[in-house]
C-alpha cells in the first residue's frame, strides 16, 4: 500500500497567504534572537510579495508595543492588511475577513511570541479548517523552552513546521527563472 503525503505539506502560490504576527518595535528586543527572526521574516515577506501572495500583519496594542519593526515594515506591499489587536489570537474580524475574501486555505505564519499569540492563532486557524505552515526560523519567544514547547504543541495540533527557505522554494517550485534568481538572492 502506498502512503500518500497529506496535501497540507504542498504549498501552492495560488492558495497561500502570509500572516506576520506582532513583530513590533518594543516587543522584539525582549525576544531570543530578534535579529534572526526579523531577518527571516523579511526574507519570507519579500519572497511572498514577489510570488504574489497576499500579506496580512497584526500589531498587538501598538500604542504600547510600537509598530511593526522597520526591517519588515519597509517591505510591506501597498495592499497589506494591518490589523491592530488587543487579543492574543490574531484571528481578528479584519484578518478573518481578509482570509475569507482571499479564498486561500493555506496560511504561512511568522511572528512572536511563539507560545502566546502565534500559538493561539495557529490553534484558531487549524480549528477553522485552514492548513497552517509555521516558519520556525521566523518565530520567537522570550524564553527558548517556551518556544520549543509551543512548536511541539502546534505540530501535534496539525501545523506543518517548516522554515523560510523550505517555504519559499516550495512555493517557487522550479529553478532557472528570473523569479528563482530573485527569491534565491533573499536567502543567501
Amino acid at each position: 500500500m502506498i502512503n500518500k503525503v497529506d496535501s497540507k505539506f504542498f504549498l501552492k502560490r495560488e492558495d497561500a497567504i502570509l500572516l506576520i504576527i506582532d513583530i513590533q518595535e518594543k516587543l522584539a528586543p525582549a525576544m531570543t534572537d530578534p535579529i534572526r527572526t526579523a531577518d527571516q521574516t523579511a526574507a519570507l515577506l519579500q519572497g511572498s510579495v514577489l510570488m504574489g501572495l497576499p500579506v496580512m500583519v497584526t500589531e498587538q496594542y501598538p500604542r504600547g508595543l510600537g509598530r511593526t519593526v522597520e526591517q519588515i515594515r519597509q517591505h510591506l506591499p501597498a495592499d497589506v492588511v494591518i490589523s491592530e489587536k488587543i487579543s492574543f489570537n490574531a484571528c481578528t474580524d479584519e484578518i478573518r475577513q481578509a482570509l475569507i475574501s482571499s479564498g486561500r486555505k493555506q496560511v504561512v505564519i511568522a511572528g512572536m511570541e511563539t507560545h502566546v499569540c502565534v500559538y493561539q492563532t495557529v490553534r484558531c486557524l487549524l480549528n477553522e479548517g485552514y492548513d497552517v505552515c509555521l516558519a520556525a526560523d521566523a518565530i520567537s519567544s522570550r524564553r527558548q523552552d517556551n518556544r520549543e514547547n509551543a512548536i511541539e504543541s502546534m505540530r501535534q495540533m496539525g501545523a506543518v513546521i517548516s522554515n523560510t527557505e523550505t517555504i519559499l522554494f516550495d512555493l517557487l517550485q522550479e529553478a532557472g527563472t528570473p523569479l528563482f534568481k530573485q527569491v534565491s538572492a533573499l536567502i543567501k
